[in-house]
């Protein structure tokens, strides 16, 4: 049985056997795919599935009463769109897809059997959720002391080691579906900055991004230019990634 990135995901956390694996595949079966620049679930919501991202990137936002968006989270391949609505059902924030995704709808019951039966793959979704803080508390610390192409280039850097992860990179390269619009969101910075901040980083060797595509050239020297310390993303069992491509949107204004 080949992994999906959920399953990967998971063991680069926890070690599974093989009817865990096999439980997986079977209730990230009932999918459906959903267009780039929609929302998946919006604020204020009350969900009845928790979701779960199969191919494809999406996004955490909220948008204040003055309509400025602010995302604090990319959703990749593997990734629960929010575990803890089994729990506490409205939604707090709105969750919209990048690109276009493959999206597995889990009942609440399954997260429930899930941790009632299986200690391996509850403690591997502990871990997701104390990596999910740590994430948070990292993209904190970008946003308030690292210049804005010290704050890009290190977000480059950690998609790149969560994508390792789940085999979605090929020698330092990945899918990429951002506009500078969607970064310039992420950051904090106006869109001209991000484009400067873009330039700077070309300029310098450490990234080349081309439809919807970024290229590492050495992710050690980028990951030294950013002060990246991958750490909080607790990847004990992560191996090499391999070269399995990620569904992306076709819009022209992709980075």
């Amino acid at each position: 049985m080949v992994p999906n990135a959920f399953i990967r995901k998971l063991e680069s956390f926890e070690a599974l056997d093989a009817d865990d694996r096999a439980w997986l595949v079977s209730i990230s079966s009932r999918t459906k795919e959903v267009d780039a620049d929609q929302d998946l679930i919006s604020e204020g919501e009350n969900p009845e599935n928790v979701l779960l991202i199969l191919d494809g990137f999406a996004m955490r936002y909220k948008v204040t009463s003055a309509g400025r968006r602010q995302i604090f989270a990319y959703l990749i391949p593997g990734d629960f769109c929010d575990l803890h609505v089994a729990v506490l059902k409205t939604m707090d924030h709105s969750i919209g897809t990048l690109s276009t995704c493959r999206v597995a709808y889990l009942p609440p019951s399954t997260i429930i059997e899930m941790t009632e039966r299986r200690p391996s793959l509850t403690r591997a979704l502990w871990i997701c959720s104390l990596v999910d803080g740590a994430t948070l508390r990292e993209w904190l610390v970008n946003l308030g002391q690292r210049s804005a192409p010290h704050r890009i280039s290190h977000l480059f850097c950690e998609l790149h080691e969560r994508l390792k992860a789940v085999g979605l990179t090929d020698d330092g390269s990945f899918e990429l579906p951002l506009t500078q619009s969607e970064l310039s969101d992420t950051m904090g910075l106006s869109v001209v900055h991000v484009n400067r901040s873009l330039k700077e980083l070309r300029e310098a060797g450490l990234v080349s991004l081309r439809n919807g595509r970024i290229v590492i050239p050495n992710v050690r020297r980028l990951k030294d230019y950013s002060d990246f310390d991958p750490a909080y993303l607790h990847l004990r069992l992560a191996g090499a990634g391999g070269s399995t491509s990620v569904t992306q949107s076709s819009q022209a204004s992709r980075l």
